[in-house]
């Protein structure tokens, strides 16, 4: 029908056009104008399922529901699952962390307590850099709270198992460069619970010996870790250490001792009635001293005064030093100490060569510091006991020993003695 009609058109047009062109002399072309169709949308069909109903096309989204919202990342967002490394054989398990940003302010607040005595005693914490001491601590019992640690690697070196209780943050290494005290760090760092040495278990640490060492002023930090690594070394069974110490946890004493601090019970900050108190009953008190004149091993000599003493200084320290780099205590508490520790007479007490008998019991040494030198408190205790001052000869023109080779020196003597001592026991016993 469509085609009849398009073609009566197409006869009507061709007509009119001849009748105009005979009448006005005038040939006019003839136009064909042909009507587009109209089409409808083609549906698209989409694949049946098993149930025999056609799928539904998904709804028209438009530009703006098309667009994802871009929300900031919260610290829930970062928190990351990882597998953790195997604890024990057949132990499948998750270990959680936290991924800190760039700039994190923690990092900054762990080297304030690192640095800071006032703020490591206020807040109870301490800081521990490096695979070995953070290890040596957990083999000992202390309590982890943060660990910051730059790869998995490093993470997985430590014992996993003990530290479910502490909160783990993975850190960029420049950002751990900056704020580690090591020139080249080994990407990991600890905040433990300041210790108590009475909840520590040193049972992995050698035989030890009924002797025990009281530092007495030792203000350099490196003098007192290598004096604490000796003091481990040579088997004794605790440290005291006075007011006038540096810090024990001040992380220059730590690197020094090499985890001395979890193999042998340290107690700071004493004064001399808590050392009395924390010393064996009955305990004998010797006190180190390294004198430019040192007797012969016949002569016997008794010191009436404090200059004889080598370390102990008979006019008080009027020079004022800043400790502060340490947290010390002020040098004014000591110079008002010094003051009243020379108001009385100094005890007698006999002098002897340090290679001579002189650990035959419970022995305590006294160690002072190479600026300040030993306390009138410490030669009153030596001689309340019945101590000795021991001598280790050096050659004339020499002023004196570093504290901590004299501390050695005279710390594996008395170890050699009380063995002997034991082993002679033991013999006469079968």
């Amino acid at each position: 029908m469509a085609a009849f009609l398009k073609g009566a058109l197409c006869l009507v047009s061709i007509e009119r056009t001849c009748f105009l062109s005979k009448r006005s002399d005038i040939i006019v072309q003839s136009k064909r104008y042909v009507r587009a169709l109209k089409r409808k949308p083609v549906k698209v069909l989409f694949p049946e399922e098993k149930t025999g109903k056609a799928v539904k096309p998904p709804p028209h989204k438009t530009a703006k529901q098309n667009a994802t919202k871009v929300t900031p990342k919260t610290k829930q967002d970062t928190t990351i699952k990882q597998p953790q490394a195997t604890v024990s054989e057949g132990s499948p398990d998750e270990l959680i962390f936290e991924k800190a940003s760039p700039g994190d302010k923690r990092l900054s607040k762990l080297v304030t307590i690192s640095r800071s005595r006032i703020l490591r005693e206020k807040e109870g914490k301490i800081v521990l850099e490096g695979q070995r001491l953070i290890c040596d601590a957990l083999e000992a019992g202390a309590s982890p709270k943060t660990v910051f640690f730059t790869t998995m690697e490093r993470l997985q070196k430590l014992p996993l198992d003990k530290l479910r209780s502490a909160k783990l943050i993975k850190v960029c290494y420049q950002d751990f460069k900056i704020w580690s005290d090591l020139v080249a760090p080994q990407g990991v760092i600890a905040i433990f619970s300041r210790p108590d040495p009475a909840n520590l278990d040193f049972s992995q640490r050698g035989q030890s010996v009924p002797l025990s060492l009281i530092c007495d002023n030792i203000r350099d930090p490196g003098n007192l870790g290598t004096i604490l690594r000796s003091a481990a070394a040579a088997g004794c069974n605790k440290v005291l250490l006075t007011k006038g110490c540096v810090d024990a946890w001040e992380p220059k004493v730590l690197r020094a001792a090499m985890g001395a601090h979890f193999r042998l019970p340290i107690y700071p900050s004493l004064d001399w009635d808590e050392v009395e108190d924390n010393l064996p009953k009955p305990v004998v008190v010797h006190v180190a001293d390294s004198s430019p004149s040192t007797p012969t091993e016949t002569e016997e000599h008794v010191s009436h005064k404090a200059g004889d003493y080598g370390w102990v200084s008979s006019m008080p320290n009027k020079k004022k030093v800043l400790y502060e780099e340490y947290d010390t205590d002020s040098d004014s508490d000591s110079d008002s100490d010094s003051d009243s520790d020379f108001d009385d007479e100094t005890p007698n007490v006999e002098t002897k060569l340090y290679h001579n008998s002189w650990a035959q019991s419970a022995t305590a040494l006294v160690i002072g510091g190479e600026t300040h030198g030993l306390s009138k408190n410490a030669v009153k205790l030596a001689g309340k006991t019945h101590g000795l001052r021991l001598c280790i000869p050096i050659v004339p023109g020499v002023d004196s020993l570093n504290s901590a080779m004299a501390a050695s020196i005279l710390l594996f003597e008395g170890r050699r003695q009380l063995l002997q001592l034991l082993q002679t026991s033991e013999g006469t016993a079968t």
